[in-house]
């Protein structure tokens, strides 16, 4: 193996390719991923303290579908507008007192579930292999998961924390999880791997 083979990795599973695309192209998909990330805030079943929408399944799969990088870029980019009161959170919601209300650390776990999903997706855990794929969304929803209600604990305390912010959420992680797989299995028609094994 040479330098040159090292150097020049490219996910395997890419189908919109963005790596190789312009800068053009590349901020298009940026803004396109946020706002898809944005309509998905508004599909929202109302819980307190925190309610159950798509933004897990919109993170995972945009994570999947760009790669670690610019999944967490534009998922990054999505909470930098909510932050500047921009109406794209959870129910149409705005504003910096959300990163430091309960949903706080849901929504800062958001790029690093992108990331870890994106990266998992670039090594074969996608669409080519669905059950992998699978596990690739629920290991993001455990995580968003995880870190929320961490954050939340510290907030009402970790027993409220895990009845309120966790198992509620455990069924719909599970559908979600289902459901990025079998979109990332649609667009594996439209992919070849880069490095075939």
């Amino acid at each position: 193996m040479t330098n040159a083979t090292v150097s020049t990795y490219k996910p395997s599973f890419s189908p919109l390719r963005l790596h190789s695309r312009s800068l053009a192209w590349q901020i298009g998909a940026v803004v396109l991923g946020s706002l898809f990330l944005a309509l998905s805030s508004y599909i929202e079943v109302p819980m307190v303290p925190v309610p159950v929408t798509m933004q897990t399944f919109a993170v995972t799969l945009v994570g999947a579908l760009y790669g670690w990088r610019f999944g967490a870029l534009t998922i990054a980019a999505w909470l930098v507008e909510g932050a500047a009161g921009f109406p794209v959170l959870a129910g149409g919601a705005a504003g910096l007192q959300h990163f430091v209300g309960p949903t706080g650390g849901y929504l800062f776990s958001f790029p690093v579930v992108g990331a870890v999903v994106g990266w998992l997706a670039e090594r074969g855990w996608n669409g080519n292999r669905v059950l992998l794929a699978f596990a690739a969304m629920l290991i993001g929803n455990l995580l968003c998961l995880v870190l929320g209600t961490a954050w939340l604990a510290v907030m009402i305390g970790t027993e409220k924390a895990i009845t309120f912010g966790f198992t509620p959420f455990i069924v719909g992680g599970l559908l979600k999880s289902a459901l990025g797989a079998a979109t990332l299995k649609l667009f594996s028609g439209n992919s070849r791997p880069a490095n075939p094994q």
